[in-house]
């Protein structure tokens, strides 16, 4: 009896771990390339002079937000995977 019990109990525990181990759609992905890698991309950009703002946005990639050198707002999606605009 104890034996059946205990297995139960992990059962019951695994369930919901499990489950929200699938359910990560605000986070980027297992395969997403670090975020330094994007920003180093970004800082590479012609004219870049700051970046502004990093937001993860729950459609799946990165919103960026940097100002050039001439004092230009740009706006860019980039995809975590890839590191490519979007």
């Amino acid at each position: 009896m104890f034996h059946k019990a205990a297995s139960t109990a992990l059962c019951l525990f695994a369930v919901p771990a499990s489950a929200s181990a699938q359910d990560n759609s605000g986070f980027p992905p297992d395969n997403a390339l670090k975020l330094s890698q994007i920003v180093t991309t970004v800082e590479k950009r012609p004219d870049f002079r700051y970046i502004y703002s990093i937001d993860w946005n729950d459609d799946g990639y990165y919103e960026v937000t940097y100002y050039t050198t001439d004092k230009a707002k740009v706006e860019i999606n980039y995809n975590p995977v890839t590191g490519e605009p979007q």
